[in-house]
């Protein structure tokens, strides 16, 4: 019509195109009703309701609605929600202008309609609802044939950002509704990841709001971490392998293929063998892309790394590393975001290394956060290639020399004893460091063997080893068996007679429980966790993997190897495969990979990166 030639704001003052129609103007319906006589104002209501209302009839309304604002008070609040419901983004471009001008003069005029506009947008943010019959069963699902959805999806942002400017406290009454409308985790993948998008976009342009909305989309995200272990996740995979290789019908295949090309539009989501079989899983890896890609968006202007930008997102990320991920244990992909912002720039990874020590090893913090600080400082050593040599030299430093001071306070006296109660921080920080040096030793020991050597006895293992608070007794047995192996062959300390001993006494701990059976329960703390465990999900593993270690299985033939330590005496270019490169992968694998699980219970071909447990004998 008309109004399309003309620009935004003549079109907004433009006067309205005369219709005939009922009860004179708006203002006289509303004036009639103050005054209870309420017919006209019911036909309004009900003409405002029906599904068939022409675009033109919404103009015309709406032009009416911004001129008589001041009208639209508390009392009238019902008449207002008629009028959010009404179906103006899947109308034409002019319905969408006017009833952004409509939202502004709204809200600006009585904030008191300020929330229920807010919810109006917000419920937007997911595909719209549509139901079905089948089999005279209404089945409610997303409305995915909607090609509008991206730009309907950019109106809604418009829609946000014209009340954010007319109403400067938009955002502390926007984040407990973007809180109340997150998809419970069971629905739809299309609706977690259209939200979750749409939230991401909102720290845009409301950048006050980043902490919390990361926040929350972490929570969220470590429920579904936590709620799909990836033993679940692994035997999801398998058994749908299985059941794929035995009946696939062709019938079945079309549809796939049907799906996957509809599917592909603006969405993460692509081919059938890159979904998850396990359907949280399939959620969590979708939602984990989508953060991976908002990391990357944020950090880089025209594909540079913006400093500023990204330390700022570090700091936000951090805060809810502290705030939600420490504390929580058990989850596998979450908190790689960490891991993935780290990548970046060497000195984020020396800041976030930095941040885990002061947690470490301060008295003041709990226990259990001390230890987790630990593990994490181990796992992100020895898995994140982009650490060089220098920064794992300056941490094992610092570890070692705390290790030796706590020797200095604690062998002798009252609490000079094993017990994981007492010293569990000193047990995690031996951890990290056992299991650094056996990720880095080749690296450590790389291009100069005798300075490599004389580094690795200047940190004094045996006197570790040794001490009355026997930590080869309190590590995981794949990680101290190894740790013994390689430790013996470059003859920096033997720790087999001490593990002898400790296999001898040790007994496991039972407790009774009800019923009079003995429960055999867990007790160490350190037994199940590094935090960067290798990462299954298929979508978002594409991000990690090119930065990140993978566990070289170690072939029979290194195993004889270990068993020999080197001589004093060898020249340093004397070649030794397991010193030099990748270890040769051959039949005669054995896994001995430092892993969280009860190792000797997988087998190695689900876990690639993590054999289980074999005992190096000597």
């Amino acid at each position: 019509g008309a109004a399309t030639m003309l620009g935004g704001d003549e079109f907004i003052s433009s006067p309205p195109r005369k219709t005939v129609r009922f009860g004179g103007t708006l203002t006289d319906i509303l004036l009639k009703y103050e005054k209870g006589e309420t017919a006209d104002f019911e036909l309004l209501k009900h003409q405002l309701s029906d599904p068939d209302i022409k675009d033109a009839q919404i103009i015309n309304w709406l032009h009416e609605f911004r001129a008589s604002v001041a009208y639209l008070t508390k009392e009238l609040e019902q008449l207002v929600s008629i009028l959010l419901k009404l179906p103006w983004l899947r109308r034409s471009r002019e319905v969408v202008e006017e009833y952004l001008g409509f939202l502004g003069n709204l809200v600006s005029a009585q904030t008191v309609h300020l929330r229920p506009c807010l919810r109006m947008i917000v419920l937007q943010f997911v595909p719209p609802r549509i139901t079905i019959r089948e089999d005279d069963v209404d089945i409610s699902d997303s409305d995915d044939d909607d090609e509008n959805l991206s730009e309907n999806f950019n109106t809604c942002h418009r829609a946000l950002q014209t009340v954010a400017r007319y109403v400067p406290s938009t955002p502390q009454f926007l984040m407990p509704i973007l809180v109340e409308n997150f998809p419970f985790i069971n629905k739809s993948e299309r609706t977690l990841e259209c939200y979750v998008h749409n939230l991401l976009r909102v720290t845009v342009y409301l950048p006050t709001l980043r902490l919390q909305i990361l926040e929350l989309i972490i929570e969220k995200l470590l429920k579904l971490d936590v709620s799909t272990p990836q033993q679940d996740i692994e035997d999801a995979e398998e058994t749908a392998n299985n059941s794929d290789s035995e009946e696939k019908s062709t019938e079945e295949g079309l549809f796939d293929m049907e799906e996957d090309e509809e599917r592909k539009g603006n969405k993460v989501v692509s081919s059938s063998s890159e979904r998850m079989a396990h359907p949280l899983a399939e959620r969590l890896d979708i939602l984990m892309t989508i953060l991976f890609s908002y990391i990357k968006d944020v950090c880089h202007v025209d594909g540079k790394l913006d400093i500023n930008n990204t330390k700022d997102l570090y700091r936000d990320l951090v805060s809810v590393f502290d705030k939600l991920i420490l504390p929580t244990h058990a989850s596998c992909h979450v908190q790689y975001f960490m891991f993935y912002i780290c990548s970046f720039k060497l000195g984020l990874a020396e800041a976030f290394l930095d941040h885990l020590w002061k947690k470490l090893h301060d008295p003041n913090n709990p226990s259990v956060i001390r230890q987790t600080a630990g593990s994490y400082i181990g796992s992100f050593l020895a898995r994140a290639k982009f650490i060089p040599v220098v920064t794992v030299k300056a941490c094992l430093d610092l570890l070692v020399n705390w290790m030796h001071k706590y020797i200095d306070n604690q062998d002798t006296g009252a609490n000079a004893y094993c017990d994981v109660a007492l010293h569990g921080p000193f047990y995690s920080t031996c951890q990290a460091v056992f299991y650094t040096l056996i990720f880095r030793h080749k690296q450590l020991l790389d291009g100069n063997l005798r300075k490599g050597l004389s580094y690795l006895q200047s940190l004094n293992f045996e006197r570790i080893v040794m001490c009355q608070l026997n930590p080869l007794k309190i590590c995981i047995p794949s990680v101290v068996n190894l740790f013994a192996a390689i430790t013996r062959k470059y003859q920096l300390v033997f720790c087999y007679t001490i593990i002898e001993r400790n296999n001898r006494q040790f007994i496991p701990v039972v407790r009774s429980g009800t019923g009079g059976d003995l429960v055999q329960t867990c007790t160490n703390p350190l037994d199940s966790f590094f935090p960067f465990d290798p990462y299954v999900l298929k979508r978002s593993k594409k991000t990690i993997d090119p930065f990140y270690q993978f566990w070289e299985e170690l072939s029979a033939e290194d195993l004889e190897n270990l068993k020999k330590p080197i001589k004093r005496g060898t020249s340093e270019d004397e070649d030794d495969d397991f010193l030099k490169g990748e270890t040769p992968q051959n039949d005669g694998v054995v896994g001995i990979a430092p892993n969280s699980y009860e190792s000797n219970t997988r087998s190695p071909a689900s876990s690639i990166g993590s054999p289980p447990d074999c005992y190096v004998p000597y």
